[in-house]
């Protein structure tokens, strides 16, 4: 699919969230396998990748999202081109020795940096409380999410996170297993609704505000 917008600095100062969107605009499966092929270049905590993603663009889809929804997001569900559900995955780490395996069967990494990555981060998941493996995934997840919202600009589309929804039914309404997968956000894409009111302009506080020097 053609980029539409190369310009890093009009993606990252004119996105922006919006909540009208233009139903007739739909979105084609492979562009946004596309878009999630570039989402998933994002960091992760030793490349663990602790993220899972779902798309909603069907009806059926939808009529489950509304079995947990706050009724506030009903028009992003209902209008938009689609909605892509983000969990993090706590068992991320159990698919993390055949990951390397694989880097190292096509000449990525030597032996010796596989092991030295597998002998180090192996153990430290592997014997980790389900605190921690739950904020890993929040925080992999989290920064995947960033980055398909501006790759969807990138690609000419608009977008809306959400957190407006009961996370403890998020997993099993949407045929996960809970214990492994959490709840991080929803991202609904697709174009501004031109006919409807423009949507609110929001203010930023002062840098001065938010930032200190040591």
């Amino acid at each position: 699919m053609p980029i539409i917008n190369n310009d890093f600095q009009d993606i990252l100062t004119e996105r922006h969230s919006v909540r009208r969107f233009d139903p007739s605009v739909k979105i084609d499966r492979d562009e946004i396998k596309e878009m999630l092929a570039e989402t998933i270049t994002a960091p992760s905590a030793c490349n663990l990748q602790a993220w899972k993603f779902i798309v909603v663009d069907t009806e059926k889809g939808r009529k489950k999202l509304h079995k947990y929804f706050m009724k506030f997001n009903f028009p992003q569900i209902d209008n938009s081109s689609a909605v892509i559900l983000i969990f993090g995955n706590t068992l991320a780490y159990k698919k993390y020795s055949k990951l390397w395996h694989s880097m190292y069967e096509s000449k990525k990494v030597t032996k010796e940096a596989m092991e030295a990555a597998l002998n180090t981060f192996m153990p430290l998941y592997e014997k980790a409380p389900r605190e921690m493996l739950v904020a890993d995934s929040m925080v992999d997840s989290s920064l995947a999410a960033m980055q398909l919202m501006l790759v969807a600009r990138e690609h000419g589309y608009d977008t809306n996170a959400m957190a407006g929804y009961d996370s403890t039914k998020a997993a099993a309404i949407m045929g996960l297993d809970p214990e492994q997968y959490v709840p991080v956000m929803a991202i609904a894409i697709g174009k501004h609704d031109e006919k409807a009111d423009p949507e609110i302009e929001t203010t930023r506080y002062p840098l001065s505000e938010l930032v200190d020097f040591e």
